[in-house]
């Protein structure tokens, strides 16, 4: 069954070009943002665990299960520069048709912005926001293997400016018999729009794929994953026309960073994300998580100041009676991070008491 779910994934990649856009070059790039402070924690995208958490299906609509029957999940993010985004969501398992189905809205709120005349003289003030009404299904195609969609209403406000899009996100979900071992595999934000900013000026969605896998170890509470992502573009690397000049001026004999690790092993570790967890307890009540994201450490790592935390995030989740409580916080620049809450609970719980 690996060697049939490895096949599909290589043919169906054959058939995607070798480039795409990133960077903040597509419309929507929300949708992207960690869904949850769990997310957060683990380097900003989770596609390669599959339990209770109804969150996990925003990053991988595959990761669905049974065991996400009526539990309810709320995440706040604090982002940088006032900016605020988050997610709830809701899951549901359906026995007589074998499917788990969940419903849920992730949103962004950049804040209040002054309005100004071509001479600077402000005149007013306009808010930005954005929205998409996610509704998702997932289903056991074979024993370790299950599937699963997301489709995503997505709906935009810049000033003036509205749009509307449409997306999904395709999944697949490998898990063996011991449950130890998990694999992931997500083609993101396929889609279009479908009205435009401005008439005739059609963008292109933050189309990703991308690819997981975890291990349970045997003698440790310890969970280790890696998620590939961008597996649509080998180059990621930003060609900055200033880092040359930049770096004669402060000394023309040190070679840059670039020479010293080599553009393309650095180019191959932006692809990767690295993380894992303790998982403590007998009902695994408390956790602690940390990841590395090379990819945002290379963007936004300051040149003259390169022993920075930029790319690390890290964070906890305890579970309190009927009620799971998660924080994340992602290292993004010497400037600051962004620091993530989430709550959950399951409806079951309640009917114990």
């Amino acid at each position: 069954m690996v060697q049939r779910f490895l096949l599909l994934f290589a043919a169906v990649l054959l058939t995607v070009p070798l480039w795409s856009q990133i960077g903040g070059d597509n419309v929507y790039e929300f949708v992207n943002l960690p869904p949850s402070a769990r997310s957060t924690a683990l380097g900003g995208s989770l596609i390669n665990v599959s339990d209770d958490d109804v969150a996990l299906a925003i990053d991988n609509p595959a990761a669905l299960q049974s065991r996400m029957h009526q539990q309810l999940n709320f995440n706040h993010n604090f982002h940088l520069a006032g900016i605020n985004n988050g997610y709830a969501g809701y899951g549901h398992h359906v026995e007589q048709w074998g499917t788990t189905l969940h419903g849920g809205v992730q949103y962004t709120r950049y804040g209040d912005f002054q309005t100004a005349d071509e001479f600077g003289n402000v005149i007013g003030t306009f808010k930005a926001a954005e929205y998409a009404v996610v509704l998702g299904a997932s289903r056991q195609l074979y024993e370790k293997l299950r599937v699963g969609a997301n489709v995503k209403l997505i709906s935009s406000q810049l000033e003036s400016f509205n749009s509307l899009g449409l997306a999904a996100d395709l999944g697949a979900f490998y898990q063996d018999t011991s449950g130890r071992f998990q694999m992931g595999l997500v083609f993101k934000n396929v889609g279009t729009q479908l009205t435009t900013y401005r008439p005739g000026n059609r963008e292109d969605l933050p189309f990703d794929i991308q690819a997981g896998i975890s291990t349970r170890l045997k003698y440790l509470p310890f969970r280790l994953g890696l998620t590939v992502h961008h597996l649509n573009r080998w180059n990621i690397t930003y060609d900055d026309p200033n880092t040359e000049e930049n770096t004669l001026l402060l000394d023309p004999n040190q070679p840059t960073r670039e020479d010293r690790v080599g553009p393309w092993i650095d180019n191959l570790f932006r692809h990767v994300i690295f993380n894992g967890a303790f998982l403590l307890g007998k009902q695994e009540n408390f956790r602690l998580r940390v990841a590395y994201n090379h990819f945002r450490r290379r963007e936004m790592t300051v040149s003259t100041a390169p022993r920075s935390l930029a790319g690390f995030s890290l964070g906890f989740g305890l579970k309190i009676k009927r009620f799971r409580v998660e924080f994340g916080h992602a290292f993004y620049h010497l400037a600051g991070g962004a620091s993530h809450f989430s709550i959950s609970t399951n409806l079951r719980e309640f009917r114990k008491f």
